[in-house]
């Protein structure tokens, strides 16, 4: 999104399990904000083996639901096993010189969650010699990031050498997927949950006051024991005061108390995410919020690159950290509550063990993880902060 002649792009990487979508409103409110820049969204390669066909239709819960989508059968899918970090910097590095192509001057690199942690790998990566941040003017990390951003979660990054060679030989044993998400408990295939999510997406964007389609065959464990709308049903998969953790939840509103004269409850926006927000970027088709295929292997990378150092451990995965030291570019970081500060404490490592020659830490405790993608305009914070880190880097 942007001017075709704008001299600055700001290249953003969606986190774990998140695909370009997510960054679609966040995007529009930048361009709108910050005169001459380009937001890019980047979608990995395993976007590409998503069927989300079933979405430009008039009946996606039938294509879904019933079975009539292509899935990806983990037995046919060895070469999954492959695509970790390397792969992933491979083809963001096409993507930033694409965007530093036509004369354009800049380019900021960021991401979401394991996506801030996937632009921090790129910019201390070393490319045929090349450190990475040598193509970069600065860093915008949200709410994820390297040397213990996540730590504030509770959950131990698994990058001892012990689990790494487990979960090396499991890969190799087949398990070329990630299935973190399946523990939502909605279905047993690696893209149950996020079909799910698109397909209350879709009818809350489409018939948002209709009475739900999916709610008479939605799991058990995302049933409200009343009939509720379209929106409704959207609002009570994503919205935190379901017990949703916070890491894939929104403040959004709640069910309205009364229902209609049909005996069908709503949804009220009393929070900073408008559920009619998360509806239109979760709708699609393409491009999605839900990457289907996770790669395992990607997530054993990326645990590892949280020491963000050219360790042995590191080397023996082929990952090429050599160049964390040398960052001299601006770093912009911002957290929400979903790590208890630890996002903004790992930026500061960073800085204090490189050669950024400056840093803006912001944060709203008000936010949880998702909130800084979907918020309204008037309530984010982390787009009004951003808007203004990108605004002091492109005068340079």
């Amino acid at each position: 999104m942007g001017p075709r002649d704008a001299g600055t792009v700001v290249v953003l990487v969606p986190g774990m399990f998140g695909a370009a979508n997510d960054f679609r409103l966040m995007a529009r409110d930048l361009v709108a904000a910050v005169p001459g820049i380009q937001v890019w969204a980047v979608d990995r390669r395993e976007e590409s083996l998503a069927d989300r066909s079933g979405f430009e239709g008039t009946d996606p819960a039938g294509h879904y639901l019933d079975g009539r989508y292509r899935t990806l059968d983990p037995a046919t899918a060895g070469y999954f096993g492959r695509w970790g970090l390397a792969r992933t910097l491979d083809d963001l590095w096409c993507v930033v010189r694409a965007a530093r192509a036509g004369g354009r001057r800049r380019v900021v690199l960021g991401g979401h969650s394991w996506g801030a942690t996937t632009a921090m790998a790129y910019a201390a990566w070393d490319f045929g010699g090349r450190p990475g941040h040598r193509d970069l003017t600065a860093l915008a990390v949200l709410d994820g990031g390297v040397r213990g951003a996540f730590e504030g979660s509770g959950a131990p990054v698994r990058d001892s050498p012990d689990e790494v060679r487990e979960r090396l030989a499991a890969i190799a044993g087949g398990q070329v997927f990630d299935m973190a998400l399946s523990a939502v408990g909605v279905g047993d295939r690696a893209e149950s949950t996020q079909i799910w999510y698109q397909l209350a997406g879709w009818y809350a964007r489409h018939d948002p006051e209709g009475r739900s389609v999916l709610q008479d065959r939605v799991p058990e464990a995302l049933r409200v024991p009343f009939p509720v709308t379209n929106a409704a049903l959207l609002g009570t998969f994503v919205d935190a005061g379901f017990g949703w953790p916070n890491d894939i939840s929104v403040h959004s509103g709640h069910l309205a108390a009364e229902a209609d004269a049909d005996g069908v409850r709503g949804w009220v926006d009393t929070g900073i995410t408008p559920i009619g927000r998360v509806a239109e970027a979760y709708a699609g088709p393409v491009p999605g919020v839900w990457e289907w295929y996770w790669p395992a292997r990607l997530s054993v990378d990326l645990d590892v690159s949280d020491a963000y150092a050219d360790t042995d451990l590191a080397r023996s995965l082929g990952l090429r950290l050599r160049h964390a030291s040398g960052l001299g570019i601006p770093l912009y970081a911002f957290q929400t509550s979903a790590y208890r500060g630890t996002a903004v404490e790992s930026a500061r490592r960073v800085v204090a063990e490189s050669r950024i020659p400056y840093a803006v830490y912001e944060s709203d405790e008000g936010m949880n993880h998702l909130d800084p993608l979907f918020a309204a305009t008037a309530h984010n914070t982390a787009t009004h902060t951003l808007a203004a880190f990108l605004g002091r880097v492109t005068q340079v």
